[in-house]
């Protein structure tokens, strides 16, 4: 799935991901399912061996429009995986006591521990998207956290946490057919927001937003992956793939006992 991801230094246009793509998928989504089982079952096997070489740190970030479906990728990747092993944290409008502090302060605070993955659903670069498209503050001060954002993120790799960035890329008519979902389905009324319909004027704004964010933070150590979302079930699979194949490459292994095996055995055996 390196077709989506975004090479560090390059020019990047949104309108060149077309949120329809089904890659390798087209007209196999029965297929597309199957593998996304096995990713899933994979990633369970791998969170437990994270958690017991007590190595490793993930943290998994979501970024997307109203509708993209962050909390419905949530769900299908990591369905199975033990609720202990996975902390998602989501980002609403900071309080009086985080707007004290630096726009990070709240950030750093919910980064992994050894063993642990960490799901961001909405993250710090809503301080380079919702700020900047709405004017929260001055452009002279939104422009600098690109660089700052690129610094905290190599801190945290440099000391041993990997960052996968997820863009999930619907496009403006897939989002209104959401939105009438939404409204037309009692279940999910309650997640429908009156001011969703101002933001969706703004789109333009916020695809301006989007492209200066992923081309000047995907970097080697915290790279974008931009998503095609229109279809649920390819943009689950292949979250879950790049998530699979990272958690692969570390080749973790369970650690060896600190215990004398056989003699506690015996003694069982003897109770």
């Amino acid at each position: 799935m390196d077709r989506y991801r975004i090479e560090p230094g390059k020019k990047f246009k949104l309108s060149d991901y077309s949120p329809d793509d089904l890659g390798d998928f087209e007209g196999k989504k029965q297929k597309g399912n199957e593998k996304l089982a096995e990713y899933r079952a994979e990633i369970d096997r791998l969170q437990e061996l994270l958690y017991c070489e007590h190595k490793h740190r993930l943290l998994v970030v979501f970024q997307a429009m109203d509708g993209g479906g962050k909390d419905g990728t949530v769900r299908a990747v990591f369905d199975g995986v033990n609720p202990q092993g996975v902390r998602v944290t989501s980002f609403k409008v900071p309080t009086e006591i985080e707007l004290d502090h630096d726009y990070l302060w709240r950030i750093h605070a919910q980064t992994p521990g050894k063993g642990e993955i960490v799901v961001f659903n909405r993250s710090h670069y809503e301080d380079v998207l919702v700020v900047r498209v709405h004017n929260l503050v001055p452009k002279e001060v939104w422009k600098k956290r690109y660089k700052q954002i690129n610094d905290f993120e190599q801190q945290l790799a440099e000391e041993g946490t990997t960052i996968l960035k997820f863009f999930l890329n619907i496009s403006l008519d897939e989002q209104k057919e959401r939105m009438l979902e939404r409204l037309e389905m009692p279940e999910k009324r309650w997640k429908f927001n009156p001011g969703d319909l101002d933001e969706r004027k703004l789109w333009p704004e916020y695809m301006s937003a989007f492209e200066d964010a992923i081309e000047k933070t995907s970097t080697k150590w915290a790279p974008w992956y931009v998503i095609p979302a229109n279809r649920n079930w390819y943009r689950n699979l292949v979250v879950a793939s790049v998530i699979a194949d990272t958690m692969r490459s570390w080749k973790m292994q369970y650690p060896d006992p600190q215990i004398d095996v056989e003699l506690y055995k015996k003694q069982l055996m003897e109770s």
